[in-house]
């Protein structure tokens, strides 16, 4: 009977999703992508960048989604976090864009550079384009974005590297936290819960639901020459309680 149910409500949605949920996303992206890329030049990345809230939240209200956060008391005003989190479905940047709060630059795949007004607005907010399959030009990428991570800006990193098909969590890489231990910075662990009910994995199948935004407590690394294997060990294993 529920199967039944949700294949109804699936077919009774179809009709708003082309026509005014992906629509919107559409029109969304193009405006705040080109006022991103113009803002950037005339005032700076950091006050265009407040335009990615609200690109994700016209998104999430199209969709529509309901985002709930828990454990933001975790955040302190101020502090630069290396954040990290899982990785589900592409609806995982909608839920972060919009509720994460914090000025933050991602660390993202190569391939989305090509993708329309997104890649060229992520390129002019300074975000980080990472080739994966180029591991010398992936840590000079990151590289070059160290010296912005201060003053209460934070860097993103789905240290999965990429999305999980099953909703289970695949082995982290290290470079998210070679980062935190390079930089003395503490590591914020994101869980996302649903975001593949919203969207599952390499699909356009949108469909309206609820999505879990969980800050677990920040892990400063500790001493010794282990110290970035065991804060992604760590990092994993609060990542994984919410799951």
């Amino acid at each position: 009977m529920t199967a039944q149910r949700n294949r109804i409500l699936w077919w009774l949605y179809q009709p708003w999703k082309w026509l005014v949920a992906i629509p919107v996303a559409l029109v969304a992206t193009v405006v705040c992508g080109t006022l991103v890329v113009l803002g950037s030049a005339v005032v700076g990345p950091r006050i265009a960048g407040k335009l990615g809230p609200v690109w994700a939240r016209i998104i999430a209200f199209a969709t529509p989604a309901a985002i709930h956060v828990a454990g933001r008391e975790h955040l302190v005003d101020g502090q630069s976090y290396v954040i990290v989190a899982n990785h589900l479905s592409m609806y995982d940047i909608i839920a972060l864009y919009g509720w994460v709060g914090l000025d933050f630059r991602w660390v993202i795949k190569a391939e989305l550079r090509k993708v329309p007004f997104i890649g060229s607005g992520c390129a002019a907010l300074g975000h980080v384009f990472v080739d994966r399959r180029n591991t010398d030009a992936a840590r000079a990428a990151i590289g070059e974005v160290r010296d912005k991570i201060s003053n209460g800006t934070c860097i993103i990193f789905f240290a999965e590297g990429t999305r999980s098909s099953t909703g289970q969590l695949l082995p982290f890489k290290k470079g998210a936290f070679r980062m935190a231990v390079d930089l003395d910075l503490p590591v914020l662990p994101v869980t996302l819960r649903h975001t593949n009910r919203l969207l599952p994995n390499k699909t356009l199948d949108l469909f309206p639901g609820r999505v879990e935004l969980v800050f677990h407590q920040p892990i400063k690394h500790g001493e010794g020459s282990d110290r970035a294997i065991r804060l992604r060990d760590q990092t994993r294993e609060a990542i994984a309680s919410a799951l």
